[in-house]
């Protein structure tokens, strides 16, 4: 092991939070690997660990201290050499990560994502921590070139960065500031560059994709990407996440209704459907405009998928405000959704509201709408039993069983469709019949 660092400095690095941040990740671990760099799969046993951390809500702070602490504790026991905070948790709480955890040598905001290689050599060279908190270079980042975390035939497009949302309850404006467009251009270059590198299924993401080019006078930047998107050869699904329902207009749902590339998904988290608790939360939407843009969506669109996120416990919410809740879940059939209870996040508006609901309240709540949602989501695997799928193939192991998705399942956040006795490579289409059900999995094989 000796010899072997004098040559080359072994780097590993943990990747924690949302697609935005994976992304960051998959750039860091371009430039370090660019730099010279050897990127082990065992943080563990590496000269310097690089954590991206993530802190939107406690359970993500809660993740990032604990990764921390246990690349701290092989720091402590001679293993690893230097310890790198970066990302979110690095940008909201600055030099006060410190004094969390004893034993980081570096701490590293956002902007200085692109300067990681340079930091970690000169953390290498220190005896002393090292505090790189400068504003970002430019107004936005060049995802161009990455070294891509998972399946090399899926990838995330970021298209933006920040948020102009004033949400009560979200910590992402205080941390990646306001909403800034990527040039049109250069999210197209770094498509075409996926797409070469043999990426067949991009999802664009964004705090809000649905706002992409306002802040450049557009009100139809995200239609005339898609156009653009499409015009890519090797790209076969293209799947759009975390669209505002306030900015899904008849002239985004005509595209996706004529595409044969934009995958029938739409990913759009509505937060709750009871008015005074949107107008709580800030968000702009209304009971009514949620209802008519679902029935919108599934008569433009007959088979769309639908995916949405809720929060429950937000403080005040009474029981009748719940029951609205939880009838509206019945009545809408999502798909896929995400449950999560609120999180009075310091420096956010809702963490100071009167009536915070006890932390027990909240539990049963999540657990009554995700038990709703299961029987959804189990009703709608059975009637999927005997239907045709197209499905990707992610991956496959040694007894020839295969992990895939088809049109209606995202990548890391949904379930998946698990192939009997497959014959295809990862990044493969097969054609398949659903044979059965496993939880929330189907199960198929091919035709």
């Amino acid at each position: 092991m000796a010899e072997k660092r004098q040559n080359i400095t072994t780097v590993g690095f943990i990747s924690l939070g949302c697609p935005k941040n994976t992304v960051d990740s998959e750039k860091m671990l371009a430039l370090l690997s660019q730099a010279g760099f050897l990127i082990t799969a065992e943080p563990e046993a590496a000269d310097v660990v690089v954590i991206n951390t993530c802190c939107f809500i406690e359970p993500a702070k809660a993740e990032s201290l604990d990764a921390i602490k246990q690349a701290t504790a092989c720091k402590s026991r001679g293993i690893v050499r230097k310890v790198i905070v970066a990302g979110c948790l690095s940008e909201r709480f600055g030099w006060q990560v410190f004094d969390l955890i004893e034993g980081i040598d570096a701490i590293v905001s956002l902007g200085q994502r692109d300067n990681i290689a340079q930091i970690v050599g000169e953390v290498l060279a220190s005896d002393k921590p090292l505090l790189y908190l400068d504003p970002p270079v430019s107004p936005i980042s060049d995802d161009r070139t990455r070294l891509l975390i998972g399946p090399t035939h899926r990838a995330y497009l970021r298209i933006s960065e920040g948020c102009n949302h004033r949400c009560s309850f979200c910590t992402i404006p205080a941390i990646r500031g306001r909403f800034r467009s990527k040039p049109l251009q250069m999210v197209l270059d770094e498509a075409a560059e996926l797409a070469c590198a043999g990426v067949v299924e991009l999802s664009v993401i964004a705090q809000d994709t649905t706002y992409y080019g306002r802040d450049l006078k557009r009100t139809d930047g995200l239609v005339t990407l898609l156009k653009e998107l499409e015009e890519i050869d090797r790209l076969a699904w293209i799947r759009l996440m975390y669209l505002y329902p306030a900015g899904i207009n008849d002239g985004l749902i005509e595209i996706i209704a004529k595409s044969s590339k934009i995958v029938h998904y739409l990913d759009i988290p509505i937060q709750h459907v009871s008015g005074r608790i949107l107008k709580a939360m800030r968000r702009p939407d209304t009971r009514d405009s949620i209802w008519r843009l679902i029935d919108r969506l599934r008569s433009a669109l007959p088979d769309v998928v639908l995916r949405t996120t809720l929060i429950v416990g937000f403080p005040g919410e009474t029981e009748k405000e719940f029951t609205e809740l939880v009838n509206f879940v019945e009545w809408a059939q999502f798909d896929a959704l995400g449950c999560f209870k609120f999180y009075p996040e310091s420096g956010t508006d809702a963490a100071d509201l009167p009536d915070q609901v006890p932390e027990q309240i909240k539990e049963q709540k999540l657990e009554q709408v995700m038990l709703t949602q299961q029987e959804i989501a189990f009703a709608k695997n059975r009637n999927r039993r005997g239907t045709s799928l197209t499905c990707l193939i992610d991956s496959v192991d040694s007894k020839a069983a295969g992990q895939s998705r088809y049109y209606g399942q995202a990548p890391e956040v949904d379930s998946i469709c698990i192939v009997k006795n497959c014959s295809a490579a990862p990044g493969e289409f097969v054609n398949a019949k659903v044979v059965g059900t496993k939880n929330y999995d189907l199960i198929v094989e091919q035709i």
